[in-house]
């Protein structure tokens, strides 16, 4: 029969495994932590029965969630720094093509890039028209004819 230190490597293995097709990268301390079990089965051996492998378990891994989780995180995501992006007013000052008639009040439609958006304008503008974005407003832009 397969002893308790390698039924504990092996779930632990498993859980790290399982931490591939999962976010968060939680479920590969709790592989961590039963794979230090097992270690610690192996060495200690048959004093450290079945209910003191549980405590270990249970006290790793809320240690290696506490302590390494962050510091590991950091490794494999690697650091990451602001661009500036101002995303509220990404689109301010890019020309597009109307593409559905501005007949204010009523919106219209603008492409820009790729992309489709609805856009105002105090001025009515024809489909076909270039415009510029003035002003973002949520997913509004607000154009102008060039």
């Amino acid at each position: 029969m397969t002893s308790c230190g390698w039924l504990w490597l092996y779930a632990g293995a498993i859980l790290m495994l399982m931490e591939v097709m999962t976010p968060g990268f939680v479920i590969f301390f709790f592989g961590l932590s039963a794979a230090t079990t097992g270690l610690v089965r192996f060495a200690v051996g048959e004093p450290f029965d079945f209910t003191w492998q549980l405590v270990a378990f249970s006290a790793l891994s809320i240690v290696y969630l506490l302590f390494l989780r962050r510091w590991v995180k950091g490794v494999f995501a690697g650091r990451t720094e602001s661009a500036g992006t101002d995303f509220e007013n990404e689109y301010v000052g890019r020309a597009g093509r109307v593409t559905v008639a501005i007949a204010p009040p009523l919106s219209g439609r603008v492409e820009l890039g790729d992309a489709e958006w609805t856009a105002v304008s105090d001025a009515p503008i024809a489909a076909g028209a270039n415009v510029k974005v003035v002003a973002q407003e949520n997913l509004t832009m607000r154009v102008e004819r060039i």
